[in-house]
């Protein structure tokens, strides 16, 4: 079996709590999770069909169809329903794409830096991450190039646009040229779309709008924040429902009938779900304003998401130790970059803005004197 590296980020967060329990204030900013809650509208639904419904294992119809018009309204794609697989989150939706479409050996490709548990689900099913080291001249994103390049071509790709830790977006050109890489080289792609709906200029296309074979990951955690209901999806190829669906049912059964109930209502909170992004829009501009405050000059840019991931290989090489001991001395928890690129993360860290506005404003405040007196590295 290959070796499981920990999520570096959860120690942190723990720490944090156990801080909490001793009367330190604490703010969370190490985890990309909203601090708003799901919809009004949506938990109203959850009280009244506590008292009606016994619940059970269950695939909400209904649900599946507002999803699929979803892809309708937002990227202008015809979905049929029956090719979508309800999940308990974006995860399991991960694990799923990745456990019913390849072989245990298989070289899958991805971003570095990238979401931790991408390079980890590859290695527990028993397949090899292929990371592709991505900078500011690529905009922190896979290109096409790369892939043409890689050989052997890998079996599959994972994309992320918005992505995390970095918060950028691939351009439209871009994803349709990776795509046009990926058919001429058969290579499977898997599109994490999670962060659909948290951008902060253009919309973000879809990946099906340039591939309609790639598996599409998506939740209801950070758009709808949901992030506890554990609700999210997986959209597969009509020619490959049968085979997920055999997975799912063996592997996680159903997600929550009561998140299913909830969710779809959510769907339809528009104007309260645009507000958490306008409040995540002056949370981006507080936080980069405050950079150069900070001493922090060089950052990925953050054009969708919720976070911030930054250069501090002037202050350290050890970007655990030194989340822990921001976290120690002011009570912002933080997230260490080494838990999304294994190679350059001792220098990064991440700072998620889903917090609220006077949060945010605090942390900075506790920040900044902590920050100015961090001795620098010496060449």
């Amino acid at each position: 079996m290959s070796k499981i590296e920990p999520f570096r980020a959860i120690s942190i967060s723990r720490l944090a709590h156990v801080l909490k329990a001793e009367g330190r204030d604490i703010i969370h900013m190490e985890f990309g999770q909203p601090s708003t809650g799901a919809p009004a509208a949506a938990i109203a639904e959850a009280h009244r069909v506590l008292d009606v419904d016994g619940m059970g294992y269950w695939e909400s119809t209904p649900l599946k169809q507002r999803i699929a018009r979803l892809y309708q309204d937002r990227y202008g794609v015809a979905v049929d329903p029956d090719r979508l697989l309800l999940t308990n989150g974006a995860s399991p939706a991960l694990v799923l794409a990745m456990a019913s479409k390849f072989q245990p050996g298989d070289r899958i490709a991805m971003a570095r830096p990238g979401y931790v548990a991408y390079r980890n689900t590859v290695k527990a099913l028993n397949m090899t991450p292929v990371e592709i080291a991505c900078g500011p001249a690529e905009h922190y994103q896979l290109t096409a190039a790369a892939l043409a390049a890689l050989e052997p071509a890998p079996a599959g790709v994972i994309i992320a646009s918005p992505a995390n830790p970095t918060g950028s977006i691939i351009a439209p050109e871009e994803l349709a040229a990776i795509a046009e890489v990926c058919a001429r080289r058969d290579i499977t792609i898997i599109s994490d779309e999670i962060y659909h709906g948290l951008s902060y200029g253009a919309p973000t296309p879809s990946m099906l709008e340039y591939a309609p074979d790639a598996l599409i990951v998506n939740s209801f955690s950070k758009y709808w924040s949901m992030a506890g209901w554990r609700l999210g999806w997986l959209l597969v190829p009509a020619d490959h429902i049968e085979t997920a669906r055999a997975y799912i049912g063996n592997l996680f059964l159903t997600p929550p009938s009561l998140s299913q109930h909830a969710g779809l209502v959510a769907m339809d909170c528009h104007d309260e779900l645009e507000r958490h992004i306008q409040a995540y829009r002056q949370n981006r501009q507080l936080v980069l304003d405050a950079l150069p405050s900070l001493g922090l000059k060089t950052i990925a840019p953050p054009d969708g998401a919720f976070y911030i991931w930054a250069d501090i290989g002037h202050l350290t090489d050890d970007s655990v130790a030194f989340c822990e001991q921001l976290l120690r001395d002011t009570g912002v928890a933080t997230a260490p970059g080494v838990d999304f690129d294994p190679v350059e993360g001792h220098h990064f860290m991440r700072f998620s803005f889903a917090v609220s506005t006077p949060l945010v404003e605090e942390a900075l405040n506790r920040m900044r004197p902590w920050f100015a007196a961090q001795a620098r590295l010496t060449a």
